[in-house]
């Protein structure tokens, strides 16, 4: 998160630098930072992830094209995973609470929430990896069992993902 947040630090207009470190100022441009950041990192992924799910409608019109039509019901309910993941990923919450929420926000729960959405980029070359599988395969059954192992993986980045608010909340994990 450290480059992120510079990047935001480093973008302070002369009264934002100047008022910063006031007293109850500090750890409120703090966490707004933390989720600024986060935020575009969240907006980082759900692009790269935007990129994979074009290249794999790429892929299905080439089979459509090439009347190979029995591969296509795998592929279709991937490219809906994929955008019903890209579409969690754009929208999910900053960690914002309110004065009276019972849940508060603290700085140490929006370095984790970064954390985890960290993570997200890595599975970003797994999902890659696996959309070149398909790509590759020659055979109908090939293309239909890269397509289902592209939809396993997928399921279980939406299953992770869907962990995030305890990240928030600090759940452990089970």
């Amino acid at each position: 998160m450290a480059n992120l947040k510079e990047k935001i630090e480093g973008g302070y207009n002369k009264l934002e630098a100047l008022v910063k470190d006031l007293p109850g100022y500090k750890g409120y441009k703090a966490k707004e930072v933390r989720r600024e950041a986060d935020k575009l990192l969240r907006v980082k992924v759900a692009r790269a992830w935007e990129e994979q799910r074009r290249h794999l409608n790429s892929i299905q019109v080439k089979l459509t094209n090439a009347g190979r039509l029995d591969v296509l019901v795998p592929l279709d309910r991937a490219l809906m995973r994929l955008q019903l993941l890209i579409d969690r990923v754009k929208t999910a919450s900053y960690g914002y609470a309110g004065l009276f929420d019972a849940v508060k926000v603290r700085e140490a729960e929006l370095e984790s929430l970064y954390n985890f959405d960290a993570t997200l980029l890595e599975s970003v070359d797994k999902v890659k990896a696996q959309i070149d599988a398909v790509a590759a395969a020659k055979k109908d059954n090939d293309v239909i069992e890269a397509a289902n192992a592209l939809l396993a993986l997928l399921e279980e980045i939406n299953s992770t993902f869907s962990k995030r608010q305890d990240v928030i909340l600090e759940i452990p994990s089970v």
